[in-house]
């Protein structure tokens, strides 16, 4: 059992003393403690070595006592396993040399047996829930199947994904035979860590917003369905889909047991849009963690108010920045514990 299951009891829409909390990004790049084992090893290795990669999600637990932790990984593992080679450069990001762009390239792509492409998150999960004894539970995620293919045939990141765009509405087809491995690969992907004793999980569909409210639900939200249908009976599944909030009246009747909000979509909204009866997650503005900690903590207090304590999971509108100093995350986290409502 685990000690801490505010997070869980929240996802299942019941009443709580106070919401629970956590944040995207959590284990890694802000804190110095991961920038001490980041000197030592490059990125994909930390992803890729059960110890590291351990280690890195406890950290943020171990200094701030989050509800939750997530585990560290990255989206990329997913093409990684499915024959496709992706770099992470240092200042740059992700790197992909040879990009998906035509049927032949895709044709290529396979869908792996997550369980031996994939062991190692597997091992890493574990190693994990050794480390934190039922305290708090471990969210698993995976990015969106459209966030994954924006990065295959971009080959990198972008500002507008116009070569993804472009390869979708010219070779639909081929797109969405992509999109399907990739579905097919996450969901097998998430079952396993499932399995492997992650609690929740979450599925981050960072560029959804890149596209018009139609070609959303043609390239990405019929995706994410199949997976919110795969896995909802196993796991609670939250989605989040930055820019997507043109699309929460869909995703609150699909299935899943919470929906992330960015910040620029008001509270108000949101549970509007979502017709009040889901859990929502959010949303405050990564940035806004560079605020003094006195004004965090009163914004924290507010946007609790705004969504109200039930049904509400605090964290951020997107991932924490690598320059936010570790009290006004602090902050941002005490805020919360000593809400009163």
């Amino acid at each position: 059992m685990i000690k801490n299951d505010l997070f869980l009891r929240a996802l299942k829409g019941e009443t709580v003393e106070r919401p629970p909390v956590w944040m995207m990004r959590q284990a890694g790049r802000y804190l110095p403690e991961f920038m001490e084992i980041k000197k030592e090893y490059d990125f994909f290795t930390r992803c890729q070595t059960p110890e590291l990669a351990s280690e890195i999600t406890v950290q943020p637990i171990r200094r701030y006592g989050m509800d939750a932790a997530i585990l560290f990984s990255d989206i990329l593992v997913i093409p990684q396993a499915m024959n496709i080679e992706v770099q992470m450069k240092p200042d740059f990001g992700p790197y992909l040399p040879n990009p998906i762009r035509t049927q032949k390239d895709v044709d290529a792509v396979i869908v792996p047996d997550v369980e031996i492409a994939l062991d190692y998150v597997m091992k890493a999960i574990k190693a994990t829930k050794e480390k934190l004894n039922d305290e708090v539970p471990l969210i698993g995620f995976a990015g969106s199947p459209w966030t994954i293919l924006c990065y295959c045939v971009q080959g990198q990141g972008s500002k507008n994904f116009d070569k993804a765009k472009e390869f979708c509405f010219m070779q639909p087809l081929a797109a969405h035979q992509l999109l399907q491995k990739i579905t097919d690969t996450t969901i097998a992907y998430l079952k396993a860590k499932v399995k492997a004793g992650v609690n929740a999980v979450q599925v981050f569909d960072s560029w959804g917003g890149m596209l018009s409210p139609t070609d959303y639900t043609e390239f990405s939200w019929n995706y994410i369905q199949q997976i919110i249908d795969a896995l909802k009976e196993e796991t609670p599944v939250i989605v989040f889909g930055k820019g997507c909030w043109f699309a929460l009246g869909d995703m609150a009747k699909s299935g899943a047991a919470a929906l992330g909000v960015d910040w620029t979509c008001s509270a108000r909204n949101a549970r509007y849009l979502t017709g009040g009866n889901i859990t929502l997650q959010g949303n405050f503005d990564p940035a806004r963690l560079l605020s003094t900690p006195a004004d965090i903590k009163r914004m924290v207090t507010q946007m609790i108010n705004e969504f109200g304590k039930d049904k509400y999971v605090v964290n951020l509108g997107h991932g924490i920045l690598p320059n936010v100093p570790v009290d006004n995350a602090r902050a941002f986290i005490d805020a919360v514990k000593e809400y009163k409502g």
